[in-house]
């Protein structure tokens, strides 16, 4: 039975002053609120609304604000309250018809009394302000997009939320003392280290626009960093983000155009840092492990950058020079968020300088998994798969991973389950050419009488038309969810039962940049070399899927092998 009601009445003095006096709800009780004018959108809670819409009324960020709704139920407490705001803020950032003015400091996923009991009121007040045009998508529509996904305004998890204050504390010295720093943030894939670059960027921008004699939200973690001193710190710094991957930057770059105090010209690539003719206070670099080393670029536009860069910071062409070392050449903080068994390219950073960033003293490990329901078991299950030490075969209970031995059904599987679900696609690694790039009409995959082509886009791939019918590379995928994956194994790699060992396919491998070698600085690269890359590229798609894996291999020696540890 529905308990709520979400009263209405204008963002003015005389309006709140008399609705304060209908009910004594409306100045001593638990309640949600919104303010907004069409565009921009406030939410907040309070014991005392009546006198927190007045305060509102005081403040300039707010003034232009137009409306206001009260959610206000009988059955409310305030760990209720802080619940129903986080949700509707992270709702309507994912929804995107409003700018949503919160911080994300206050967003909170804490538990409390009865709380699974509250859930099925607060998809009612949802389905209410659906209704009311407050959002233009359903919940599942939504959780699926990349505005949601990529939102700054997360509930961190705890191994997030300590290295976040940790990193924060030390920052706020070294702006103090002058001293310069390196911090490293390492995980697994699904752990989260895209959150943490998003929502610190965001932070920091919270607190460097913060007003003296601010009211802070108390509940927050990191409400000491609003205090006086810290904003000062921030006055006239210059803060990046470094996204290697264009898919990924694109993706980024919209969420921070619909972020207040965020732009899309915070968000660069590694060339746009190397060529700033601006220093940098501080650069945050997600997948770290995707910066250059020097390699033959993909034209020769970047080839003739790559030099000049070098020979701008450097003085010279110095080919042990990498992307690397122009952004700690060009920043005097930099913060690397890492997972070295996600490089997938040979101009990839090399392990030793990997290595060496995670021996940094400033080191923070993020182990919850977020994105795959089969937990971190199942992270280190497909990487063991794929290792030389294959595991004991193990069962998810909670995760769907499934081989398939016929293509044709899994690639309707993943149609089924896109339709009832949303966001499913198949993936595979670069073992066909791509044929439709210069003729639309080629097919790309012919396999078991199937045809399929490659993603014709390489920016949000994953959202575009059609994706559901075409298959992602590693380029599109890298560095976000799917509910379900339909990972196809193509014949670059291959299974020597005789040996026990899994081998590389150079024939059937067309990534041009992913087995060139680098005469520059005079490598080679033996299959065994290109054999990791290839490991590495299937054991990031293997792990994109949040409530499901497929798999389908090429190769028959690999698909019996695989059938020891993933179900038919």
């Amino acid at each position: 039975m529905t308990n709520f009601e979400i009263e209405q009445l204008r963002f003015s003095q005389v309006d709140v002053k008399g609705w304060a006096t209908l009910s004594n709800r409306h100045t001593n009780w638990p309640v949600v609120y919104s303010l907004d004018d069409g565009s921009d959108i406030y939410v907040g809670e309070s014991l005392n609304v009546a006198a927190r819409l007045l305060q509102h009324l005081e403040s300039p960020d707010k003034k232009h604000l137009r409306r206001i709704r009260v959610v206000i139920d009988g059955t409310f407490n305030k760990s209720t309250c802080l619940d129903l705001e986080s949700f509707l803020i992270r709702l309507l950032a994912g929804d995107g018809r409003y700018q949503v003015l919160n911080r994300n400091a206050g967003i909170t996923d804490a538990d409390y009394f009865s709380r699974n009991q509250y859930q099925q009121t607060f998809e009612e007040v949802f389905a209410e302000l659906l209704a009311a045009g407050v959002f233009t998508r359903t919940i599942p529509q939504i959780e699926n997009s990349d505005l949601f996904k990529l939102s700054p305004f997360k509930a961190l998890n705890n191994d997030q939320a300590i290295a976040v204050e940790d990193i924060l504390e030390g920052l706020f010295e070294d702006l103090a003392s002058g001293d310069r720093s390196t911090v490293v943030v390492q995980g697994d894939p699904g752990t989260g280290k895209t959150i943490v670059a998003i929502y610190l960027m965001k932070l920091l921008r919270d607190i460097a626009r913060s007003m003296p004699g601010e009211e802070v939200d108390s509940d927050s973690i990191f409400s000491e960093f609003f205090a006086e001193g810290y904003r000062e710190l921030l006055e006239n710094v210059r803060i990046g983000l470094v996204i290697p991957q264009q898919s990924l930057r694109s993706s980024i770059e919209k969420v921070f155009s619909k972020t207040p105090g965020l732009s899309k010209g915070m968000v660069f690539t590694p060339f746009q840092v190397g060529e700033s003719e601006e220093r940098f206070d501080l650069l945050i670099v997600d997948e770290t492990h995707r910066l250059n080393q020097r390699a033959n670029q993909p034209s020769a536009i970047q080839n003739r950058r790559f030099a000049e860069i070098n020979k701008r910071l450097f003085g010279v062409d110095d080919s042990s020079k990498t992307q690397l070392d122009w952004i700690q050449t060009q920043s005097n903080h930099q913060i690397f968020l890492l997972d070295s068994a996600q490089s997938v390219r040979p101009a990839d950073l090399p392990s030793a300088s990997l290595e060496r960033l995670a021996a940094t003293d400033r080191c923070y490990p993020l182990t919850s998994q977020m994105r795959v329901r089969g937990g971190s078991d199942y992270i280190s299950y497909v990487r063991q798969i794929l290792s030389p030490l294959p595991p004991t075969r193990e069962l998810f209970r909670d995760y769907e991973f499934r081989m398939f031995d016929d293509l044709e059904q899994m690639r309707d599987q993943i149609r089924r389950k896109d339709s009832e679900e949303g966001l499913c696609r198949l993936v595979a690694g670069y073992a066909c050419p791509w044929k439709s790039k210069k003729d639309p009409t080629a097919y790309d995959i012919e396999l078991d009488g199937v045809q399929l082509r490659w993603n014709r886009t390489d920016k949000d791939w994953i959202n575009s038309a059609n994706s559901v019918d075409e298959v992602g590379s590693i380029h599109t995928v890298q560095g976000y969810d799917l509910n379900f994956a339909g990972v196809i194994i193509g014949p670059d790699l291959r299974y020597d039962a005789s040996n026990s060992q899994l081998v590389f396919d150079r024939a059937n491998y067309f990534d041009k940049k992913g087995k060139e070698n680098n005469p520059r600085l005079g490598i080679t690269y033996s299959d065994d070399d290109l054999l990791r890359f290839v490991v590495n590229v299937y054991s990031v798609l293997l792990t994109r899927g949040i409530r499901g894996t497929y798999v389908y291999a090429c190769d028959p020696a690999l698909r019996t092998y695989l059938q020891r540890f993933i179900s038919i």
